[in-house]
């Protein structure tokens, strides 16, 4: 992992605390594909720079209004 996170992977109870949603709700985005992310072993494995990423296009929209 670098030093500012870009390479950090994230579990989906973490983006659930970032985002605050729930489970379903992140469930929902990763199977939108809204946020890129893979599964490893059964395990959702979720780029912090997809978050971010996704946030962002979130804001961007919200401000667009």
């Amino acid at each position: 992992m670098d030093f500012n996170g870009i390479n950090e992977i994230l579990t989906v109870e973490e983006v659930c605390d970032i985002l605050r949603i729930g489970k379903n709700a992140a469930y929902n985005l990763i199977n939108s594909g809204e946020i890129k992310c893979y599964r490893y072993n059964r395990i959702w494995k979720i780029p912090r720079i997809s978050v971010d990423e996704y946030m962002e296009r979130m804001r961007n929209n919200y401000f667009k209004h």
